[in-house]
């Protein structure tokens, strides 16, 4: 060895293993530290405790380790090397500083020094401190992490009276204790009712813990329909369980108890799905700026619980005109921000990525869910469209006839209106009725439109509710105006008064700003006479859909809907249609019938009217039959109204007037309170033609000179 000899090369072994040496012993300790703290005061305070014992640890181990420099360096090696002769303090000094004899005494030394290794100055490992702390550290915390949880002692036993009259000697209920447990995904903690009718979230574990003076033999909850749910006898008293998954009425009973105790309910609040609402834009339709490359799209959900903090973004491309449209749809997955119950989802759309053209929509649409378990709700929000306008075509001069559109500018297909019945269709067993029938009900709003929309071109009336204004005459000129009205007119213009003016695209504006269009000859010539025909067939079956779809029948209305789509395409090619000057064609009079007095052929063109049916007439019997003396068939009802406690709105209430009239069936008041509940759940019959006036005396005096 030459030259001076770094320390750094012999303390690095050293140092190594005495910092893992103070580590192993007292890593322990911080790790019980940590689960104390865990188990005391939540994850945040542990992950504190763990990171200060961690950082103290660290300065401990790094002032152990610069202990280890030249001195101590010096001190190991006259210490375990003998042929060192106790001179390695000359190999670790400048040579220039020594005497000949002690720079002999290092040339010396120097040969046995490189023979030393290292590793060999390093202190053993500390078995006597690692081990015991190990052991004792994992059975410290396997302690705290097992140890039962302390809960709060439950509160005392409240006095519960029935209000039943009690025998010297028959058990009586004389304290209750209601416990409440909600599921886990509602983030609610446990509570105690007071008093023994629970309104809970549906799911809950509902605990009862009551006491008998005297004690009984047995105790149980008698759920009315049957079920019954035995008691066990604990040192406070009788206690039991159940999960409340549905309305239910039930009595607390014991063994020698003679009078019937009163009815208690259980009422679950059902978990309502997720709202979501568009923040940005303001208007669903927006119209693309030139040079536009993003666009930001902010969605908000909220839930009576919590929303899930991912959901689903749908995009969808829409490009062509009319019938002739194409769709590309993409899903990604966003994540949203704020709070469980309130969460906001901001997107930024990239446009080049989509693909648009002049002409094409697209159309965001955000699908969250809630974290009910085991079957979340989810909801598909409403979409917002992003417009890139079409160019601008140029007309042809010289024509003796005027070009119109055809098409409209935005309304849902007949074959999206398809698409949606078929969809609603395989929902159907997901859904409950009221939904059912209010999903369909919104198809055949979006059918009712699109006739509306075609209707304009053979003069159908609006029949009295907003339309979109009629197309110009020119394709410069202004729109008319709307003819001047008269009371009496028989329409329906509203009141009169000054609303705001309405926004082009706002939700819940898109119809108000078009006008009132009439019966007129000149909207009647628009088309030529079979493509009038063929439209005429198309209105047709799009009124038969429509009149399935608000009924509820979706199955029904889909024949319709496909024949109105293929009288559509056969006049789907013609995407402009020109105005003829002529005057109006009216049919050939046959003038071999005329005057003769013959209606063979002439079919009646009376409205049928179809008897009302009611599928589920339990109710309805029940209701007749409580008007009059006699038996009534309760076992109906009441298996009724337990498949249908969604269609009603309290059913505990039936289900108690029920009971109460099958313990006194000849009470007239308990058949009166069992009546009125039932009128509020009678299935309303469908809205009937309403009978023209007789026009008074004079108008009955004409009639009967007509017959």
């Amino acid at each position: 060895m030459s030259g001076e000899v770094p320390v750094t090369n012999w303390t690095r072994a050293p140092r190594r293993r005495a910092a893992l040496n103070l580590a192993l012993a007292w890593t322990p300790a911080i790790l019980v530290a940590g689960a104390a703290a865990w188990r005391l005061a939540g994850a945040g305070w542990a992950t504190g405790i763990a990171l200060t014992g961690l950082l103290v640890l660290a300065g401990a181990a790094a002032r152990i380790v610069a202990r280890f420099d030249r001195t101590w360096l010096v001190r190991r090696l006259d210490a375990r090397e003998d042929g060192l002769e106790d001179s390695a303090d000359l190999l670790f000094g400048g040579r220039a500083t020594l005497g000949p004899i002690q720079q002999l005494q290092r040339a010396r030394i120097e040969r046995r020094v490189a023979a030393i290794d290292p590793d060999t100055l390093v202190d053993a490992w500390a078995h006597r401190w690692i081990a015991p702390a190990w052991i004792a550290g994992a059975v410290a915390s396997a302690a705290i992490l097992l140890w039962p949880a302390a809960h709060p002692a439950p509160p005392p036993l409240s006095p519960a009276a029935e209000g039943t009259a009690a025998a010297p000697g028959e058990p009586r209920l004389t304290g209750q204790r209601v416990r409440i447990v909600p599921p886990a995904y509602t983030g609610l903690p446990a509570r105690y009712a007071t008093g023994l009718d629970v309104r809970a979230p549906t799911g809950s574990r509902i605990e009862w813990t009551l006491a008998f003076t005297p004690q009984p033999t047995a105790a149980a909850i008698q759920l009315l329909g049957g079920q019954h749910l035995p008691l066990r006898a604990t040192r406070e008293g009788w206690a039991g369980a159940l999960r409340l998954d549905r309305p239910l009425l039930y009595r607390v009973t014991a063994g020698g108890m003679r009078a019937t105790p009163p009815l208690h309910r259980l009422e679950p609040i059902a978990d309502t799905p997720p709202q979501l609402r568009v923040v940005a834009p303001a208007q669903t339709l927006v119209l693309a700026k030139p040079g536009q490359r993003s666009w930001r799209v902010v969605f908000e959900a909220s839930d009576d619980y919590a929303v899930a903090a991912t959901a689903k973004l749908t995009v969808t491309v829409a490009k062509g005109d009319g019938e002739n449209v194409s769709f590309t749809e993409r899903s990604r997955i966003v994540r949203g921000s704020g709070a469980v119950r309130k969460r906001r989802f901001a997107i930024d759309l990239d446009l080049a990525s989509y693909g648009l053209e002049p002409g094409s929509d697209l159309v965001a649409q955000l699908t969250v869910a809630d974290t009910r378990m085991p079957d979340p709700h989810v909801v598909r929000g409403p979409g917002v469209i992003l417009r890139w306008p079409p160019k601008p075509t140029e007309e042809s001069g010289g024509l003796e006839m005027m070009a119109k559109r055809v098409m409209p500018a935005y309304f849902r297909s007949q074959r999206q209106i398809i698409i949606d019945t078929e969809a609603l269709i395989r929902e159907r067993k997901r859904l409950s009725a009221d939904a059912f029938l209010a999903k369909s009900d919104a198809i055949g709003a979006d059918q009712r439109l699109l006739r509306l929309r075609y209707g304009q071109f053979v003069g159908m009336e609006d029949e009295g509710q907003p339309k979109a204004p009629p197309l110009p005459i020119a394709d410069d000129a202004p729109p008319p105006a709307e003819p001047e009205h008269r009371e009496g007119d028989g329409h329906d213009h509203g009141d009169g008064s000054a609303s705001a003016p309405k926004v082009f695209g706002q939700a819940g504006d898109v119809t108000a700003e078009f006008g009132h269009t009439h019966d007129e000859s000149e909207a009647a010539t628009l088309l030529d006479p079979d493509t009038r025909t063929m439209l005429k067939q198309a209105l047709e079956e799009m009124w038969q859909a429509e009149l399935n779809l608000r009924s509820g029948k979706p199955e029904a209305a889909l024949p319709y809907e496909n024949r109105a789509l293929a009288w559509i395409k056969k006049i789907q090619q013609a995407t402009r249609i020109y105005l003829p000057r002529v005057g109006t064609q009216l049919p050939p009079v046959d003038m071999a019938r005329r005057m003769t007095g013959k209606r063979e052929g002439i079919a009646s063109r009376a409205a049928q009217l179809t008897p009302f049916a009611i599928d589920d007439a339990a109710p309805a019997d029940t209701w007749r039959a409580l008007a009059r003396p006699g038996p009534v068939d309760l076992d109906a009802l009441d298996r009724w109204i337990r498949t249908n406690t969604t269609r009603i709105r309290d059913p505990l209430a039936v289900l108690k007037a029920s009971a109460e009239l099958r313990a006194d069936p000849g009470s007239g008041a308990a058949r009166e309170r069992l009546r009125a509940q039932l009128w509020a759940v009678l299935t309303r019959p469908p809205a009937e033609v309403r009978r023209r006036g007789d026009g008074g005396a004079i108008g009955r005096r004409y009639i009967g000179g007509l017959r």
